[in-house]
């Protein structure tokens, strides 16, 4: 056990996952959260996977099972910390997600509603909630799970207009919020070996997991594909006071993978 994070309180949205054989970059981060002394408030909208999460913690950490598309439910998450724990010193907003995305011309308006709503707007709702008390306390580190699909080309329109607005939010928070003493970053993960990536795929290909990885491991320089915990451990650096100087960063934890695609 760690105390990089030592008595901080975390929420973390997407804290639980679907199934499959390695851990999801909210789980991970949940994890190592912990593992450096936080509290960790876990939202996810399947509240069994989120108490698969807090069984892995333990310790203080609570469950909020809750949709982060709705306004109000965005609000109660923030109350119900302050009213459990009375501060929010790290919000990290890693729920993300791509499927039914398509090319421009093939993709249906209400599907880009539903991702945009999902990966952005629910950003904003909880920044929009937490800041106040962020700002009251004049400190807090707000962390948002972008990709490096926001600078790469992709086949497919909304997931990357998505994350390169996520990059623009962070900027500004950032920068809005800077005299306050609050800090907002962002992790751009490349490939990464999750569920959410391995698995959908197998599903909607056919094909083996072990083709789809061994697939993405060659499309990295460094020849493999990132674990959620790389993730993780970038999040802890960055919610850490070792951060305390780092404000409206971008940061690229993708195995040199944008090097690559320019």
């Amino acid at each position: 056990m760690g105390e990089r994070l030592k008595g901080k309180i975390a929420i973390v949205t997407g804290a639980g996952q679907q199934p499959g054989a390695t851990p999801g970059n909210g789980r991970a981060t949940a994890i190592r959260f912990a593992q450096e002394g936080a509290t960790c408030v876990l939202v996810d909208v399947n509240g069994d996977w989120a108490e698969e999460t807090r069984a892995m913690i333990g310790g203080d950490a609570i469950v909020i099972a809750a949709d982060i598309t709705s306004e109000p439910a965005c609000q109660s998450i923030v109350a119900q910390t302050l009213d459990r724990f009375g501060r929010i010193d790290i919000l990290h907003n890693n729920v993300g997600q791509s499927r039914g995305d398509r090319a421009t011309p093939d993709l249906d308006a209400d599907v880009w509603d539903r991702l945009m709503t999902l990966n952005l707007k629910s950003m904003f709702m909880l920044c929009k909630a937490a800041l106040p008390s962020m700002r009251a306390h004049r400190a807090g580190s707000i962390i948002n799970i972008s990709s490096t699909a926001s600078f790469a080309m992709r086949p497919t329109v909304t997931y990357k207009t998505s994350k390169g607005a996520i990059n623009t939010l962070t900027q500004h928070v950032a920068a809005e919020n800077a005299h306050y003493g609050i800090r907002a970053n962002a992790i751009l993960p490349g490939l990464i070996d999750t569920p959410m990536a391995i698995e959908r795929r197998a599903q909607e290909s056919g094909r083996s997991r072990e083709d789809i990885r061994a697939e993405r491991d060659a499309l990295v320089p460094m020849g493999y594909m990132g674990s959620a915990e790389d993730v993780a451990n970038a999040a802890v650096f960055l919610a850490s006071d070792e951060a305390k100087y780092v404000t409206g960063v971008l940061l690229p934890v993708d195995g040199g993978l944008l090097l690559k695609r320019g």
